[in-house]
């Protein structure tokens, strides 16, 4: 295939306090082609969020492990990541461009009527899975998450629950579908929509909203330091570290996972491809990736290449079907 557009200038956003340090250190590159040449990560939310801290965190390993020296990280915001997403699409060749996506991304692409779908992108690698964690103030009047659900079947649109993602993204469709199996309306959940967890933390420490349904790596410190606390898990077990039950032992009928992966631009070389999922593969194999799962509360979740871009057409119809089921698209 012809060789991807020219490389343009990337405009850095600024970071704020949950940033992670500095990654454009020069050092030793140990990769092949792939990782002797200027790479870029777009981040589709703001700083903070849970695609910010997944697309750093491997930018960072594999940074620190030699693997490439040479990579440039920017966050566009907007619409879900929809903006994002569009402009991925229309950087079609560019083989220098890789972005961070996940569950959410999937959703807003058809809540915001978008025709940049996930499945229409080159799929790179899947690479973390975690639990949605129902999360509150730590003065909460809600103790358990008993408490809460009596609450909010009481009064379904006096309980604001807040999530990091725009409609369709999994802090939105956690909460429709934990409201409809304990049989809430899901159009009757007063849901607040904050740009990825960095947003949403704010507002969970400042009691601007009674409850926050988001994965649980943003929220890490307040956690251990007290400030926020976890009322229950969506996954099957236990997360490590966090004393919570899950929604099942809660005799909440629901399971629900999230997760996060690599996408490149369409129209990149198959060469191409194989040298880009080489470097994750190399970033996967390391300690300090290993290390950054254990960190992040994250279940390792790999998948490359073909295998992922069927799971990414399956979740397509997952998410459009979801939304037409609860009544949202």
């Amino acid at each position: 295939m012809p060789p991807g557009p020219p490389r343009r200038s990337v405009l850095l956003a600024s970071l704020g306090a949950l940033a992670l340090p500095s990654l454009a250190a020069c050092g030793v590159t140990r990769g092949d082609d792939a990782g002797s040449t200027r790479l870029r990560m777009m981040i589709p939310n703001s700083p903070g969020g849970g695609y910010d801290l997944t697309g750093r965190a491997a930018v960072r390993v594999m940074e620190d492990t030699e693997i490439t020296s040479r990579f440039e990280v920017f966050n566009v915001i907007g619409a879900g990541g929809t903006v994002a997403m569009a402009r991925l699409s229309n950087e079609r060749g560019n083989e220098d461009l890789m972005m961070a996506m996940g569950l959410g991304v999937v959703g807003a692409t058809f809540t915001n009527k978008s025709q940049a779908r996930v499945s229409s992108m080159t799929p790179l690698a899947r690479l973390i899975q975690e639990s949605e964690g129902v999360i509150v103030p730590a003065d909460s009047p809600h103790k358990s998450i008993q408490d809460l659900i009596d609450a909010w079947k009481k009064d379904p649109k006096a309980v604001s629950i807040g999530g990091g993602s725009s409609p369709g993204g999994p802090d939105h469709l956690f909460p429709m579908e934990f409201a409809k199996a304990v049989d809430i309306d899901p159009r009757d959940v007063n849901y607040i929509t904050y740009d990825g967890g960095g947003d949403l933390l704010p507002a969970l420490l400042g009691s601007k909203i009674k409850a926050g349904m988001s994965g649980l790596g943003e929220y890490a410190e307040q956690i251990d330091k007290g400030q926020v606390k976890v009322l229950a898990v969506s996954g099957e077990e236990r997360v490590p570290g966090i004393d919570a039950p899950t929604l099942k032992e809660s005799d909440v009928d629901l399971t629900f996972i999230n997760w996060r992966g690599i996408l490149a631009p369409p129209g990149i070389s198959a060469e191409r491809r194989t040298q880009l999922i080489d470097l994750l593969q190399q970033m996967h194999d390391t300690q300090e990736w290993a290390d950054a799962l254990k960190t992040n509360n994250w279940t390792d979740a790999w998948m490359t290449g073909d295998e992922f871009g069927e799971f990414l057409t399956s979740q397509d119809k997952r998410v459009e079907t979801t939304l037409k089921e609860l009544g949202l698209l």
